[in-house]
C-alpha cells in the first residue's frame, strides 16, 4: 500500500501553509502519515529528513521518492500517482 509521509514541524512556517493542503489530500481518500519531526527523531533518521515540509512517498516500506517544500494539492495528487 503507498502511503505519503508528511514530516512537519510546529514552528516550520512552510508547514503552517501547506498542512492544511496534505489534510485536504487525507480527505480525499489517499493516505497520509503524519510526522512532526520533534517527537519522532528516529523516524526522521531512518529515512534522512533535513528539512520541512518533506513527503515522501512510501510503498511496502520502502521509499519510492520524495519532495521537500510546498507543492499544489494537485502536484501532491500528481506525485502520489507516479
Amino acid at each position: 500500500m503507498r502511503t505519503l509521509w508528511y514530516f512537519s514541524a510546529d514552528w516550520c512556517n512552510p508547514c503552517k501553509s501547506f498542512g492544511p493542503t496534505m489534510d485536504l489530500i487525507s480527505q480525499s481518500g489517499i493516505p497520509v502519515k503524519k510526522v512532526n519531526i520533534d517527537y519522532t527523531p528516529d523516524v526522521v533518521q531512518k529515512f534522512g529528513v533535513r528539512s520541512v515540509p518533506t513527503v515522501i512517498l512510501v510503498e511496502n516500506d520502502k521509499e519510492i521518492n520524495r519532495f521537500v517544500g510546498a507543492k499544489s494539492k494537485q502536484q501532491v495528487v500528481e506525485f502520489y500517482n507516479q
